[in-house]
């Protein structure tokens, strides 16, 4: 069946926010907003699912009207979820991992980070989330200028990826996996709690006969790679909501 001929209910359109429906921590465009909201909902079901938290989902997309515009929304990897504008369900990492891992895991995390040699440092290294931890080596109160910066030098030095490398050996022992996502930091969540966890609650209560996801970090190691690669999945790679536009238009027949 092609996607043309299925009804608003038989098909699910899943969205990565940066790089998908915006550019890399900025706000989404008026006209791509237009699209996606007159265009696109009336042809199928939407829904966001984010490796951040609700929050700044508010910050990209234009505030709290995505509480009634999108169908669903699935913060921090689907580990919230919202479902017609209301939270239904939520898991914990805390609780999940114990105070004594997660002591052993910070002070880990910050004698890495004390140690390392990076052109700067700002505020906020670890950012606790539900349904993970966000390790930042610059900080998370870095300016625009300074991301770009570290993004650059990153690309170069592979910090993140030797940190995680570190991570993975001396917490072998730990249900946890680490996913690079963003310009600046990584995820760190237990195994399964990928973006993939928001299909548990899909499954639970829905029967789609398409889910299609968009994401621009599909390789190995990227925030989006276990959803874009689900054999339950029609993957799109994207770079820009440009990307997403055009796909969409080509899928949806617009």
């Amino acid at each position: 069946m092609s996607t043309e001929t299925l009804s608003r209910d038989e098909i699910l359109l899943l969205f990565d926010v940066d790089g998908t429906l915006t550019m890399p921590r900025s706000v989404v465009q008026p006209e791509f907003e237009e699209f996606l909201y007159a265009e696109v909902k009336p042809r199928a079901t939407i829904g966001i699912v984010g490796g951040s938290d609700l929050e700044k989902m508010f910050e990209q997309l234009s505030g709290k009207k995505i509480l009634t515009k999108f169908d669903f929304i699935f913060p921090e990897n689907g580990l919230v979820q919202i479902e017609g504008g209301a939270e239904v369900g939520k898991q914990n990492i805390i609780q999940h991992l114990g105070e004594p891992v997660l002591k052993r895991f910070i002070n880990y995390v910050l004698r890495y980070l004390s140690e390392l040699d990076v052109p700067i440092k700002r505020g906020t290294f670890i950012e606790f989330r539900n349904g993970m931890m966000n390790v930042c080596p610059i900080g998370r109160q870095c300016t625009r200028e300074e991301r770009n910066m570290f993004a650059l030098y990153d690309i170069e030095h592979k910090i993140r990826e030797k940190m995680i490398a570190a991570l993975k050996k001396e917490f072998a022992d730990v249900d946890l996996t680490y996913s690079i996502g963003g310009q600046i930091s990584f995820d760190v969540f237990p195994h399964g709690w990928d973006k993939t966890y928001c299909l548990r609650h899909i499954e639970a209560h829905y029967k789609y006969k398409e889910i299609h996801f968009f994401g621009d970090k599909t390789e190995p190691g990227g925030n989006d790679y276990e959803i874009y690669t689900d054999p339950r999945i029609i993957g799109h790679k994207v770079n820009t909501p440009h990307d997403t536009k055009r796909i969409l238009t080509e899928i949806l027949k617009l």
